[in-house]
């Protein structure tokens, strides 16, 4: 069967796909942080067996957006002030390099994957679809780390990509997260360099506010 959630782009093992929808489950906020992640009922719910599940609870682990529990649950995590705080520094310099080297080389296809997901950031933040406009921002960040052309920069953003896709969820304004990214893609296209590094800076100043404008609201007494 086809689980919901994105789609995938080819085919995937059951446990990865499984794991896909989990973590898209999460980013978008339908799994909130601390809530338990049961093998038998997440097989029951998704209609696979519970080995896919065990496996796909395992790759969510290690991307970091679940916390295991002893025998056959988990929950997804709870990210801390420091946690969050961490992330947006290894963000910082990494996205920070990528700008740079995205705006020096200017290679037309990977320009092409950024206008693509700014688009459909666009379309959905226009909507007012914001599960599918904070996917697509969480793409546009990622074809901004492909648009480095650096290979080991792709590996080593790949260990938070999942984290960085959850704090991409935590915007509440869609608008703006759209309209940063494409001062940030006109900069790019203009070979800015310099430009390109101070907009993703102030970009991720955004990021760090906006978390901390939920956290003060989620605070807030009833």
């Amino acid at each position: 069967m086809e689980l919901p959630g994105t789609p995938p782009t080819a085919f995937e093992p059951e446990p990865q796909r499984v794991a896909r929808v989990l973590r898209d489950q999460i980013v978008v906020g339908e799994r909130a942080p601390g809530s338990k992640l049961v093998e038998r009922d997440l097989a029951d719910e998704l209609g696979v067996s519970r080995v896919p599940v065990r496996e796909a609870l395992r790759l969510l682990v290690g991307e970091g957006l679940v916390t295991p529990r002893p025998r056959t649950w988990a929950v997804v995590r709870t990210f801390s002030d420091d946690d969050v705080d961490d992330l947006l520094d290894v963000r910082a310099a990494l996205e920070g390099l990528a700008a740079r080297r995205a705006a020096e080389h200017r290679d037309p296809g990977r320009l092409g994957a950024l206008a693509d997901a700014l688009g459909r950031e666009d379309d959905a933040a226009a909507r007012g679809d914001a599960a599918a406009a904070r996917r697509a921002a969480a793409d546009f960040h990622e074809a901004l780390l492909a648009a480095a052309g650096n290979t080991v920069l792709d590996e080593v953003t790949a260990v938070t990509a999942s984290r960085a896709r959850w704090l991409l969820g935590q915007h509440e304004d869609l608008a703006q997260m759209a309209g940063e990214h494409r001062l940030l893609l006109d900069a790019i296209h203009a070979g800015d360099v310099e430009g390109a590094a101070r907009t993703v800076a102030a970009h991720l100043r955004t990021s760090r506010s906006a978390v901390a404008s939920l956290r003060s609201a989620d605070d807030a007494p009833a």
